[in-house]
């Protein structure tokens, strides 16, 4: 029996158990008996014989299907080793007990089957690094945390996946609908990189969810305004889709909501004034929408605890409210690319933790949130990821938005003098106030901003010259201050030599190094040409370690310095 290779037996009426002996079939390539009687366990360990080369059990094994039986018990350790098997089927039994981590040893398996059976526990990450595996069906089972993020799986959806407690199915390539039934009580759902489409079933409004994270697909439709009936809700990740119509008012139901992205989408309307009971949020992100309407003054009064606010790229017109100085945990404030008008208040000046320079800054958000399932202990993380746009690109910002305190007011109707408070925002990084109609001079006191390493105040109408404090900004890596109204002498020294001519083109009134344009009793013969000192900063790095990673300073031209960082 040693030499025997194929051994099928399916669909017939045998009964008992499996034999620890079959081990000793060093050269069965095929074990098939699904569709049978058998009954018992797996046997825990099988035997070996001295005529096997490998003295290992089931060397040669490459289909095993048990299927469609009566199998108790747990799956035994000695599946892993069988290093040649392909396909893996044990459906339709009564298996229990966790899926041993030493399946992912099967580094051959293409198919594996485990549906309809009583396993529990997660699902071990092993699995996930099988380079093979094209078939997977581990659905009506009673696992807790099943993570497939990350790989290549492809198709539909299949809805009995639904029964677990934490489904993570991101950054795959998934396609089709959502399924329109959900099974079971999932605390915590993400199918976010995908390419599902169709609308969001109502379903999906589950009591105990605690984050739903179906971003960057292509879905359309609204809204499930059933999803304000998620009391426990924390994160709602809708970005980057195709949503479209108004946002349902229903979420202001959500008290305990820390995370709102509906931004890359189609939403219209005004913002539902039951959002004024978010409490708990910390971001809200509705940038990139068609929302219009008024900026509500009451943001500035219930979040307290809000730290991102994005409604970048809509259509909302009107001042700037002066109640938003009072969110006192804000570090982002994007309002670019829409209709404001009116004066930048003075009370910008007060936000508390943009105030703050970031070796003291206790408000500062480090895009993590630590969610405590209800009904079992464990701790899952949704890494936030905020879209930021520097000098006219789009970056994303999530492991080091601790680095990241930003004010964006460009793209608006802005008008009056820049207000001398915004110097008292000490932690600002980010600074941009271009394409508006703001006058008057810059304030002397910017100096003062030593953490700004981005600052664009192109295309207004500031007079006057450039302040000489300036040239002290040592952290600046990038700067625009063209197609304005400056004069006089550039202040070309210390930091500001690392700037080339762009940096300051459109001034007709300005002269001086980088600018070929002499100042009156400048001296020919040490005139420098434009962009001469500008390049000693390309081969010039500033590292700085953080837990996060390491950040750099680089450069791609004489005006443009770019904020790298590489996560370890």
């Amino acid at each position: 029996m040693t030499f025997l290779t194929h051994f099928d037996l399916r669909k017939n009426n045998i009964e008992g158990g499996i034999p620890r002996s079959i081990g000793k079939l060093c050269n069965l390539m095929l074990f098939h008996m699904s569709s049978n009687n058998l009954t018992g366990t797996l046997p825990e360990l099988l035997e070996v014989t001295e005529n096997c080369v490998s003295r290992r059990p089931l060397p040669s094994l490459q289909y095993l299907d048990l299927s469609d039986n009566h199998l108790v018990g747990k799956l035994p350790e000695w599946l892993g080793p069988l290093e040649s098997l392909v396909h893996l089927h044990l459906s339709n039994n009564s298996l229990y007990g966790p899926i041993p981590d030493s399946l992912g040893l099967l580094q051959n398996l293409v198919d594996l089957w485990l549906r309809r059976n009583e396993l529990n526990e997660t699902l071990p990450e092993s699995l996930g690094q099988l380079p093979e595996l094209d078939t997977f069906d581990v659905s009506s089972n009673h696992l807790t945390d099943i993570d497939l993020s990350s790989n290549l799986f492809e198709g539909p959806i299949p809805p009995p996946i639904f029964t677990s407690e934490l489904l993570d199915l991101s950054n795959n390539r998934f396609s089709g609908p959502m399924p329109s039934n959900f099974d079971g009580s999932f605390s915590f759902l993400s199918i976010s990189n995908n390419q599902i489409n169709g609308k969001i079933p109502a379903s999906i409004c589950k009591r105990f969810a605690q984050v739903i994270d179906l971003s960057n697909n292509s879905l359309t439709g609204s809204i499930p305004s059933c999803t304000g009936e998620s009391s426990m809700l924390q994160v709602l990740d809708l970005s980057k889709n195709n949503l479209s119509r108004n946002i349902p008012g229903s979420l202001g139901q959500l008290s305990m909501l820390q995370t709102l992205h509906p931004d890359d989408n189609k939403f219209s309307g005004e913002l539902p004034s039951s959002f004024q009971n978010l409490s708990s949020l910390e971001t809200l992100d509705l940038g990139n929408n068609r929302l219009m309407g008024r900026i509500p003054p009451w943001i500035g009064a219930g979040f307290q605890s809000l730290r991102v606010l994005i409604l970048r790229s809509n259509a909302f017109f009107g001042e700037l409210p002066s109640a938003l100085s009072n969110l006192s945990s804000l570090q982002v404030l994007d309002l670019a690319e829409n209709q404001l008008n009116g004066s930048i208040p003075a009370c910008f000046g007060d936000f508390k933790a943009m105030s703050e320079v970031q070796t003291n800054n206790i408000y500062l958000f480090y895009g993590a949130l630590n969610l405590q399932s209800v009904s079992m202990i464990i701790s899952r993380y949704y890494e936030e990821n905020v879209v930021l746009t520097m000098k006219g690109q789009s970056r994303i910002f999530n492991k080091i938005l601790n680095l990241v305190v930003c004010l964006d007011l460009s793209g608006n109707n802005l008008t009056g003098d820049l207000p001398g408070e915004i110097t008292k925002l000490l932690g600002l990084v980010f600074l941009n106030l271009s394409r508006n109609h703001i006058s008057g001079h810059i304030p002397k006191r910017i100096s003062e901003l030593k953490q700004l390493s981005s600052l664009d105040l192109s295309s207004n109408k500031f007079t006057g010259a450039i302040p000489q404090s300036m040239a002290s900004l040592s952290s600046l890596g990038y700067m625009n201050l063209s197609n304005k109204n400056f004069s006089g002498r550039i202040p070309y020294k210390d930091h500001l030599t690392t700037f080339e001519a762009s940096s300051f083109a459109g001034n007709p009134g300005l002269c001086g190094d980088p600018l070929t344009l002499k100042c009156p009793g400048d001296d020919p013969d040490k005139y420098t040409t434009s962009g001469e000192s500008g390049d000693s900063f390309v081969d010039k790095w500033f590292y700085f370690e953080y837990w996060i990673g390491i950040c750099s300073w680089n450069s791609d031209n004489g005006n443009e310095k770019i904020l790298e960082c590489f996560l370890l």
